[in-house]
């Protein structure tokens, strides 16, 4: 039997630190991450490899932001009947651009994600209005951002790094979102950009034979849309549970006042290590929450701590945790695709215009 040494086995579990946090874009991507953590090649990919095998490693891809390429999106909260949720939630997933769905323990048990393209004839919110109806939810509220303060996901796979401490990889924030919209001659490379790839040496050599792209052309066009904000990483997207993250908990703050002190604490919030995402939504009279906060924690004990700390850092006592108990659907969106618009022909008459 093979003992890999302790030194090594850190080594490996710094890679999927690093192809979380930023894969680099060349053409032999593996052996410029071995240069980086002191190893071979062919020993990244055989453990890059192994971790697709285990279903760890989700997909590599570049990550767009949706809202920079002319999307528009939204977090929706419904609440359904308990006997109602599998249904409900079959129903939402069959819209193209819900790309999460997850059931939490809440009144408002239901919450997804739906973006809609530039060129919808229905648009967001009565997207909406029709998922309501014909999924039988008793009732949706719309949570459309207000501001972004963070979007990054970087599970710590050594160990190494307090879950409550300072965040230490670059993540995206309303800043870095420079553009909204494309234009028709950057859809083949975003087209071709969204493919994944796979452990091998020129991972990319399948991507620009199929798109009829240089490799010199596709990192010209993943350079400008890195800058521009539409692309946010080219990064590996871990599947949680399998990587250890088992507890999943979306901690909602009660937080008002100046915009200056919202933002004071969605920025605060933002910094903290195992927030993944962080954003300042609406409030209703049944919602009083106006920042939301992803947590990725390994257990119940890990996530209270982190949650725990940042009350106590900032002062924001009423807060709710709301943990997922099933997951319905998780999926990377993908853009200007005719999907759309078999889902907007399939349900245009569902509601009139107007509503």
């Amino acid at each position: 039997m093979l003992v890999v040494s302790e030194d090594i086995e850190q080594r490996r579990k710094k890679i999927l630190n690093i192809i979380q946090a930023d894969f680099p874009f060349e053409w032999r991507p593996f052996k410029k991450i071995g240069e980086m953590v002191g190893l071979e090649e062919e020993e990244v990919i055989d453990f890059v490899k192994e971790n697709f095998e285990k279903r760890i490693i989700r997909q590599i891809c570049a990550i767009f932001d949706t809202r920079s390429l002319g999307y528009k999106s939204m977090l929706v909260a419904a609440k359904v009947k308990k006997e109602k949720e599998d249904f409900a939630a079959s129903i939402i997933n069959q819209h193209p651009g819900v790309s999460h769905n997850y059931r939490r323990n809440h009144d408002f048990n239901i919450w997804f994600t739906i973006a809609v393209p530039p060129n919808s004839k229905i648009g967001l919110e009565r997207t909406v209005k029709i998922l309501e109806k014909i999924s039988g939810a008793d009732e949706m509220i719309m949570l459309p951002t207000i501001k972004l303060y963070k979007i990054g996901v970087v599970l710590d796979m050594t160990g190494e790094e307090d879950p409550g401490g300072e965040e230490k990889y670059k993540y995206y924030t309303e800043q870095e979102r420079k553009a909204s919209g494309v234009s028709p001659d950057e859809i083949p490379a975003i087209l071709a950009l969204q493919e994944n790839i796979f452990p091998e040496k020129e991972p990319f050599a399948r991507i620009v034979e199929k798109h009829n792209f240089s490799f010199d052309e596709l990192k010209s066009w993943y350079e400008k849309f890195r800058a521009e904000g539409k692309i946010r990483r080219y990064a590996a997207i871990l599947y949680h549970k399998r990587a250890g993250f088992k507890y999943n908990v979306m901690a909602v703050w009660d937080v008002s006042g100046p915009d200056e002190y919202i933002d004071s604490i969605g920025m605060k919030f933002a910094s903290v290590r195992s927030v993944s995402h962080c954003y300042r939504r609406p409030t209703y009279p049944s919602w009083p929450y106006s920042i939301f906060t992803m947590i990725h924690a390994r257990d119940e004990e890990e996530a209270n701590y982190v949650i725990k700390k940042m009350s106590e850092e900032t002062g924001i006592k009423n807060y709710a945790g709301l943990v997922s108990t099933k997951e319905y659907k998780k999926i990377r969106l993908r853009y200007f695709t005719p999907d759309w618009e078999e889902w907007e022909e399939k349900y245009k008459s569902e509601i009139s215009e107007g509503k």
